[in-house]
């Protein structure tokens, strides 16, 4: 098989050719999933080492700002930086904003950075393959930090966090009530804390900190050799940057990342497979008996496992879907 025509490109860090590669990787059509994934086998290998970070929060938390200028502070150092930012798509209109650049404007224009914001699709299992793949894809095209912004607070931050090395929690100075709206399991997730707009009140942001420091102390941490700690910054003026990034250094030098990411594609791989199977059981199904089920479901005369459990019976005994 002939090379992809991206790949020489790609590995080359061609900014457009990383544009071109991932907007393939995020299409739907059969011929360019077949595409995508050749692309991917040929570079993958040659991929750059690189440190991943998920980042979340509220609206309203400064999340692109705060990346805007920790990615500045990177790619000023020398790092080559790409931002993922998960956009959530209209749950009817299938439409997003895509706004992340025009949030990142210096960022957007630094030679060493490359910002691209990707639609939800409206399913977590389509941004956990989309960001994963472009995750690759930035990676091969030389990039050595990869910050992935999610759409906020919600059920997404889970799947973030099973792509990513470092997952940083941003909230806000007077975080109490704020606190309280987080998911207990958001906070198990968070290897890093960070009180974002520490110059709007500084006594608040500090009394926050502590706060946040004590709530860690009663999770169970994700690695057993990393204890998450709480910080503070201000992403307007610069303030505290330089000690969230030393810190996920510190963490990247106590944590087996490698292992990391290994559990992590293993579960990836069973995603895929659960996809696969799913699809498989669609194209299996009768759907005249599909319905006939859900009728009867729905009248109250089965319930919804025993209806499930007759569709399995039938393709398990081998029954033939009508033509």
């Amino acid at each position: 098989m002939p090379e992809h025509p991206l790949t020489a490109a790609l590995l080359a860090g061609e900014r457009r050719a990383l544009a071109k590669a991932i907007t393939l990787s995020e299409s739907t059509r059969p011929e360019h999933e077949a595409q995508a994934q050749q692309l991917l086998a040929e570079v993958t290998p040659q991929a750059v080492p690189s440190i991943r970070v998920g980042l979340t929060g509220v609206p309203g938390v400064g999340k692109s700002t705060f990346i805007e200028a920790l990615g500045l502070h990177l790619a000023d150092a020398g790092h080559r930086v790409a931002v993922l930012a998960v956009d959530p798509s209209s749950v009817r209109t299938g439409g997003s904003i895509m706004g992340d650049k025009t949030r990142m404007p210096r960022l957007t224009v630094h030679p060493g950075a490359f910002i691209r914001p990707s639609p939800s699709g409206g399913a977590l299992g389509g941004v956990t393959r989309r960001t994963r793949e472009a995750i690759a894809l930035c990676e091969a095209a030389g990039y050595d930090v990869l910050l992935v912004e999610t759409v906020g607070v919600g059920q997404s931050e889970t799947q973030v966090a099973n792509m990513t090395d470092l997952f940083v929690l941003l909230t806000l100075p007077n975080a109490g009530d704020e606190l309280q709206g987080i998911k207990r399991g958001i906070m198990e997730l968070a290897d890093l804390c960070v009180v974002n707009k520490a110059d709007s009140d500084p006594k608040a942001a500090t009394r926050a900190q502590t706060e946040l420091t004590a709530a860690l102390k009663l999770l169970t941490p994700a690695a057993a050799s990393w204890r998450p700690r709480a910080l503070q910054a201000s992403a307007l003026t610069g303030a505290g940057i330089v000690e969230v990034w030393n810190a996920v250094e510190a963490y990247r030098t106590t944590v087996d990342v490698a292992e990391k990411r290994r559990t992590q594609t293993a579960l990836w791989f069973d995603e895929l497979l659960r996809e696969a199977a799913w699809r498989a059981f669609q194209a299996g199904v009768d759907t005249g008996r599909l319905q006939q089920l859900r009728a009867e479901v729905l009248a109250g005369t089965l319930t919804p496992v025993q209806g499930i459990h007759a569709l399995v019976e039938d393709l398990t005994s081998g029954k033939k879907p009508h033509t």
